[in-house]
């Protein structure tokens, strides 16, 4: 507290127990907020959907009553604080750091941890020191920046197990921390050739290593073959739908262009699994008992 006041250059003073001359404006403001601000049963209990909201309200209540004229002097104390700015002791451009709650390192996965729990922060805090401090059901973290100490961003209070992790505080990774898409890398003439056949080809490959086709390398070949006599874009399309659908057995590539070159409607895209099997059903063994 005696840190706080020389950084405000102010001097602290105590008040007497039980004595309500030397502390009366303090406990005037907080029957004042208890009771137009509190939530109670009486007033506002479910005016308030989270503690943010309730800072509005005192925000706006602050408005209120230092525009209206007081019973004593009367004079809004909005206009006798302009005549009262110039005395005043001029403020620091910083607030004092036992304001902005407690310190936290950030690690190199730009996280602090606040109660057993990491909160993402923006990128290039990786190793400095920030100051957190609960605000209602929210986690503040100020940083010091180029333009002084600013909050830096907010998170709703989580619980351990659950960490708060936003994918827009790291826009240098393509899907914030989840894992990346495979990415196919060419090693051969023919690989090359086939995946410059376009993304339709990537994402062939891609499902059908996943779901263990076999000869893989003979179908990229016809592919190539197919693209030489149509074009590159027809084979594409026709990879991609193969792809979509799960059809990497032998044939299904020409079929596919041959229905497209065809233009027959496409109907609803039915991807090959259990669900749909072309096995027919049992029904006809039951005559045998």
């Amino acid at each position: 507290m005696v840190a706080a006041g020389r950084h405000y250059g102010c001097k602290v003073e105590t008040c007497v127990p039980y004595d309500p001359e030397s502390k009366g404006g303090s406990e005037s403001t907080v029957k004042v907020a208890k009771r137009d601000l509190v939530p109670t049963q009486a007033n506002l209990l479910e005016q308030y959907a989270s503690f943010a909201e309730l800072v509005v309200a005192c925000e706006q209540f602050g408005v209120k009553v230092n525009t209206r004229v007081h019973r004593e002097t009367g004079r809004a104390p909005v206009d006798m604080l302009a005549e009262e700015q110039p005395r005043l002791h001029v403020l620091p451009r910083e607030a004092h750091t036992g304001a902005l709650g407690q310190t936290r390192s950030v690690g190199d996965d730009q996280t602090i941890r606040w109660g057993s729990v990491r909160y993402s922060t923006p990128d290039g805090h990786q190793g400095k020191e920030v100051w957190c401090r609960v605000v209602g059901d929210e986690l503040v973290i100020v940083a010091r920046t180029d333009t002084g100490l600013s909050e830096i961003c907010r998170h709703l209070l989580s619980t351990p197990g659950d960490p708060q992790i936003r994918d827009a505080h790291y826009p240098h990774h393509p899907v914030g921390n989840g894992p990346r898409p495979p990415r196919p890398r060419a090693r051969t003439a023919g690989e090359i050739a086939f995946l410059a056949l376009g993304p339709g080809a990537q994402r062939w490959l891609v499902e059908a290593a996943a779901v263990g086709a076999q000869r893989i390398r003979s179908k990229m070949a016809s592919a190539v073959e197919l693209a030489a006599h149509l074009s590159n874009e027809q084979v594409d399309s026709a990879l991609l739908l193969a792809a979509t659908a799960g059809r990497f057995d032998d044939g299904a590539l020409v079929s596919i262009l041959d229905h497209l070159s065809a233009r027959r409607p496409q109907l609803e895209l039915v991807r090959a699994d259990e669900s749909h099997s072309a096995q027919p059903g049992t029904g006809a063994w039951e005559v045998t008992g």
